[in-house]
């Protein structure tokens, strides 16, 4: 599960529309919806405080929240948020309600480790990412917090595909029509030759007959 679930209060809202979502910010709140799980869409408002830190603290549309209306406490995932443009201050956010059997479609990162244990890239090859993210299928309740590629014996010229990542147990792909890619270990102008390590080795002995000659 991607960061800790955490728990943020709010106050419902009887009326809605851009009028009423505008009152709500003036007094320092943030407007937002509640919605799915076969019930009536609710309108809430939200301490801005809490909501800012939370979509700038990392993780914000992959972990469930419990927010507490007016006592009534509803389990939810963030969907979609809107921000000021220019003040990058939250103007919006869509919560999900989650059931005990909800699945959703999420972006999860990818996280990639031994480079060192990379041939290709010590040789100076370099790791082009194709996807920092993967949108995935699973439940709500498990959602990865990222996913892990492992370079060990990546080559120059390899590709890096989704079958290679092994995935928790109900995550799934929402593309499923094909095997992509998510990385490859691509060549560069400074890549060291297999052979120049030999080159270098041999230098010293090829010059010693000329200096006998002397």
């Amino acid at each position: 599960m991607s960061h800790e679930a955490y728990e943020l209060k709010a106050e419902a809202r009887e009326q809605v529309g851009k009028g009423s979502a505008r009152a709500v910010r003036r007094n320092g709140k943030v407007p937002a919806v509640i919605y799915g799980d076969k019930q009536p869409p609710l309108a809430i408002a939200l301490n801005y405080k809490d909501v800012f830190y939370k979509i700038h603290g990392g993780g914000f549309l992959t972990t469930i929240a419990t927010i507490d209306v007016d006592g009534k406490k509803i389990q939810v995932l963030p969907k979609d948020f809107q921000l000021d443009p220019v003040k990058d201050f939250p103007v919006h956010v869509d919560f999900l309600r989650i059931g005990k059997d909800t699945e959703v479609n999420v972006d999860v990162p990818v996280h990639f480790i031994n480079e060192e244990k990379s041939p290709g890239i010590k040789r100076g090859g370099v790791l082009n990412i194709v996807r920092h993210e993967v949108e995935f299928h699973c439940p709500a309740n498990a959602i990865p917090e990222f996913i892990t590629v492992d370079l060990t014996g990546a080559e120059i010229g390899d590709s890096i595909h989704i079958s290679a990542v092994a995935l928790p147990a109900g995550v799934k792909p929402v593309i499923s029509d094909r095997d992509f890619t998510i990385a490859t270990i691509a060549g560069s102008a400074a890549m060291k030759p297999e052979t120049e390590e030999t080159t270098e080795a041999e230098a010293p002995e090829a010059a010693a007959p000329a200096e006998e000659e002397k």
